[in-house]
Formats: structure tokens, C-alpha cells, sequence
């Protein structure tokens, strides 16, 4: 049986930049499987950033062959594409991107509302979750009174709750100082231990060291 998650052949992404045309992944082939947790390292302006929209769908790329979870990706359209995004793949962003109105507890229930999940059930999957990432104390506090640290488990817990095959944290420390990334990325390695497949998209070596396998990327190619 294919325990791939993550499967990419000869992927290519080109942007048109006035008459030039810049291909910024370059035949890229990548495999991740099931439980791992994977780093994508690359300098700013590597592709990485591409890539991970490409990975998380949020993207398409213009050639290669791209298997997420048993599907063809290339043969979705936009309406499929988001609900493979709602479903398949948990965002973790630098910036957090909560709701600034909502509490803690809404901004993790939003992606059950979303699809369709009863309120009273997504709200009691929140509260659940957050207690999972130690905020159950917090779930009636909106972003802004919490600490940036508290606003990324936030966002972890924004991504855990519809039980996504894969997590897609995008510099997940970058907003963070020292000792709160540590903390963050102690979590990811705990909840990876917990058999949950994590893709983390990062510029530093120290924090993709955390993880148990690193993808150099470096001008749109991948180097060993």
C-alpha cells in the first residue's frame, strides 16, 4: 500500500513578469509519507514559499504530476481545490491570521462552520482541541488579549480540529521570539509523535533541525 501523503513529480511554476517569464520551481519531486514530520529549508526567494502553496493547493502548478492523499490535484477545480484545502491540509501561519473580533474558541470552530458542522458540535471540538494545546483556560479571550505565543496554539488548534491529513506550518516561529518558538516547535515534535504528518516551511536551520527530515531548496531545484 502507498503510504505517500505527499507525492510530486517534476513539478514546474512559471510567473509572467511584464515579457519575461521567471520559473520559480524548476522540476521539483518530493514524496512525504504518512507520520512524518518534514522541513522545506530554503533562503527567501528559494521557491519554498511557492512550493508550500502549491502543496497546500492554494496554487497550481503549470506541469508535473501532484498526488495529495490518493488525488490527482491537476484535475481538481477551484470548488474541489477548496474543499481539499478545508479537509485535507491544516494551515499554520507566521501571522497567525486569526479573526480579531472572535474568541479563541470561534476562530478554531470557523473551519467546521465552514463545513457545514452543527454549531454546538463544532464549538464543544474547539473547546476540546484548545485544551489539547493547553489554552482551555483561554477560550473566551479574542487574539489581542492573547500573547503571540497563545496565537499561534490558537492556530495550531485552528488546525488540528478538522483532523487534516497533513499540517502546513508557513515559518511558524517567525513571529515569535526564542523560548515561545521552542515552545511551538516542542508541540509540532509532540504532536507528531501523536502520528500527525507535519510539512513546515522555513528560512532557519535551527528550526528545521527540529524536524526529522530537511528539503533544501535553493533556486527553485531541491539540493541534497
Amino acid at each position: 500500500m502507498n503510504s505517500n501523503v505527499i507525492y510530486m513529480k517534476d513539478i514546474v511554476k512559471s510567473y509572467k513578469m511584464g515579457k519575461n517569464t521567471l520559473t520559480v520551481l524548476k522540476g521539483i519531486s518530493i514524496k512525504i509519507e504518512k507520520g512524518e514530520f518534514v522541513a522545506v529549508l530554503g533562503p527567501s526567494g528559494s521557491g519554498k514559499s511557492t512550493l508550500m502553496n502549491i502543496i497546500g493547493c492554494i496554487d497550481v502548478a503549470d506541469s508535473g504530476e501532484y498526488i495529495l492523499s490518493g488525488q490527482n490535484i491537476k484535475a481538481k477545480n477551484e470548488d474541489e481545490l477548496a474543499y481539499i484545502r478545508n479537509k485535507e491540509i491544516g494551515f499554520i501561519f507566521q501571522k497567525f491570521n486569526l479573526l480579531s473580533k472572535y474568541t479563541a474558541e470561534h476562530n478554531v470552530a470557523f473551519p467546521l462552520l465552514l463545513r457545514g458542522v452543527e454549531k454546538k458540535a463544532a464549538q464543544e471540538k474547539a473547546r476540546k482541541v484548545l485544551e489539547d494545546v493547553g489554552l482551555g483556560d483561554r477560550i473566551d479571550h479574542k487574539p489581542l488579549e492573547l500573547s503571540g505565543g497563545q496565537q499561534q496554539r490558537v492556530s495550531v488548534a485552528r488546525a488540528l480540529v478538522g483532523n487534516p491529513n497533513i499540517l502546513l506550518a508557513d515559518e511558524p516561529t517567525g513571529a515569535l521570539d526564542t523560548k515561545t518558538g521552542n515552545e511551538i516547535l516542542d508541540m509540532f515534535v509532540e504532536l507528531n509523535n501523536k502520528g500527525n504528518t507535519i510539512v513546515m516551511i522555513t528560512h532557519d536551520l535551527e528550526v528545521a533541525k527540529r524536524a526529522g527530515r530537511i528539503i533544501n531548496v535553493i533556486d527553485g531545484e531541491i539540493v541534497d
